[in-house]
């Protein structure tokens, strides 16, 4: 059970990168009488190695809001933030590499490709500005996206996530070690890890076997190293970057964030903790979860 908690904290964890004092990217010329696309269509960008990424778009209005899946998701499971998203602002969901409907010929599975993956995608993008919304894994992708795209990020939205900044990077032993068994049945341990990790007591069985069946498809050839990447990251050198807001919204699962620990090394992080809920608030509980983060985003929009 140490194990799987150690994994648990490692896939919720991580930490940012500071965005501001870099030159944005350059703003893609419209074609004149290009037809416009139906919202939420699927597009296609190529990421930096080559692979095709999938993304969607949907809304108007600034900033554009960045949605980032997690470890063995997809950009469906955002599909509860997107209507009361785009009532306001741009939304746009992507599918990482080897996720979803993109492309998965790519030789390494490491945080800094799955932002490149991202901030190609928001190359694409007429707006000014961009808050990076990421879910578990989704916040350390964020962080790689934020140091590729530069300035037009105005702040980043982590849920349940962040938890360990501060914290030493684990021994690569004891990374071996979680790692054998997703090495050895990775079905049969996704199914188990996340069933028995991810959810509160209470949760709806139906529910809880969706996500654990859904996340033990990924193809264990992305996903054993996506984690591996994952668990070995060291964030220290970037953190000092950081000059942006960063918000964690997260699950009541283990210890609550340690705000004193995290701002040493983020003076502008803040942790708002939804009680009762599992690592998948935003689906489970999106009655609760989306009126934080609508608030949160506004106040990253319109700083006071």
């Amino acid at each position: 059970m140490r194990n799987a908690a150690l994994i648990v904290t490692a896939l919720c964890v991580l930490t940012l990168t500071g965005c501001a004092k870099k030159p944005a990217d350059a703003q893609p010329d419209i074609a004149a009488g290009v037809k416009a696309k139906a919202e939420g269509s699927p597009e296609l960008v190529t990421s930096a190695d080559g692979v095709h990424i999938e993304y969607h778009v949907y809304g108007s209005g600034e900033p554009a809001i960045v949605l980032i899946h997690g470890w063995s998701c997809d950009s469906n499971y955002w599909k509860e933030q997107i209507a009361p998203l785009k009532a306001k602002y741009t939304v746009v969901t992507v599918d990482l590499a080897g996720h979803g409907a993109s492309g998965a010929n790519r030789a390494t599975w490491t945080m800094g490709n799955f932002g490149e993956d991202v901030a190609a995608v928001v190359r694409q993008l007429q707006n000014q500005k961009v808050v990076l919304v990421g879910h578990s894994m989704g916040a350390p992708v964020a962080l790689e996206a934020a140091q590729r795209i530069g300035g037009r990020v105005i702040g980043i939205v982590a849920v349940d996530s962040l938890k360990t900044v501060g914290q030493p990077v684990m021994p690569e032993l004891q990374i071996e070690k979680m790692l054998k068994p997703f090495r050895d049945d990775f079905i049969g341990h996704t199914r188990e890890f996340v069933a028995g990790n991810f959810f509160t007591a209470d949760a709806d069985p139906k529910f809880v076997q969706k996500v654990a069946y859904d996340m033990s498809l990924s193809p264990p050839a992305v996903a054993v190293p996506s984690m591996q990447a994952l668990l070995h990251m060291d964030f220290t050198p970037l953190l000092p970057e950081i000059h942006v807001p960063v918000i964690a919204i997260n699950s009541s699962l283990g210890a609550p964030a340690d705000e004193a620990r995290i701002r040493t090394a983020i003076p502008t992080f803040k942790a708002i903790t939804l009680e009762k809920t599992g690592h998948f608030l935003m689906m489970d509980a999106a009655d609760r979860f989306n009126p934080v983060l609508l608030e949160q985003l506004d106040a990253i929009a319109n700083p006071t």
